[in-house]
């Protein structure tokens, strides 16, 4: 039997019931296992929300201190900001790493927000994706990344790491330009490398950071908040 009705002879569909109607009424109790359920999601996702941060707080931690050592004197070499835009560069590779996980999480949260809570708030509006059920039992049966990592890395540089590269590298243009006793290119030299070699693998990279950032693309991660959204629904 492909359908029944409900009490108030209102007709569902028995392959996709309602349970986010009633969501909110008093005879739905708080114990239930969906509300397990997502308050579970939301504590894994918390969790990795917190191991990006901790990755993200080292990083700048880093790179102040490399900065202020750099700067304290003239004579202290331009080529450890280079070596910190290195540090950088670990760190936005474990952080995307990291952000792969976050995203398997967060997608199971919005998953339960926008197919249950907000059904249960406003059914008139209908379900987010009438197959939800579906997709979220394959992923607790056999979970899977769901994005590349070339996407999770233009993420943390589209949130942070981009400006943590443009910072230090300007700092290090300063260095070689208006800190160092020769003249520019001499003065980007690293040991056996002219300063041309150096500059040119230095802009390189730093093009490639923002191509890799602001390129147009498909974006297969969870949605997250919209700035050009700001101001709705207040």
């Amino acid at each position: 039997m492909d359908s029944e009705s409900t009490d108030d002879g209102e007709p569902t569909d028995s392959k996709y019931p309602e349970i986010g109607r009633g969501l909110l009424e008093a005879e739905m109790g708080p114990s239930s296992s969906l509300a397990h359920l997502y308050r579970g999601e939301i504590h894994r996702m918390k969790f990795w929300r917190e191991r990006l941060d901790q990755t993200t707080y080292w990083a700048i931690v880093i790179m102040s201190a490399i900065l202020t050592w750099t700067f304290s004197s003239r004579n202290n070499p331009h080529y450890v900001l280079l070596l910190g835009v290195a540090a950088l560069t670990a760190f936005l590779i474990i952080e995307a790493r990291r952000f792969r996980g976050y995203d398997i999480w967060r997608g199971r949260v919005r998953t339960l927000q926008k197919n249950v809570f907000a059904y249960g708030l406003d059914p008139s509006a209908g379900l987010e994706d009438p197959e939800w059920r579906e997709k979220l039992s394959r992923d607790y049966r056999q979970p899977v990344i769901k994005i590349s990592l070339e996407e999770a890395i233009a993420h943390r540089l589209r949130r942070i790491y981009l400006v943590l590269f443009t910072i230090t590298l300007s700092a290090w243009v300063v260095r070689i330009a208006a800190f160092a006793n020769r003249p520019w290119p001499e003065s980007a030299a690293v040991g056996d490398i002219p300063g041309l070699a150096v500059t040119a693998a230095v802009a390189t990279f730093y093009l490639l950071a923002v191509f890799v950032a602001l390129r147009n693309r498909t974006w297969q991660s969870e949605d997250e908040l919209r700035t050009e959204m700001v101001g709705q629904d207040r």
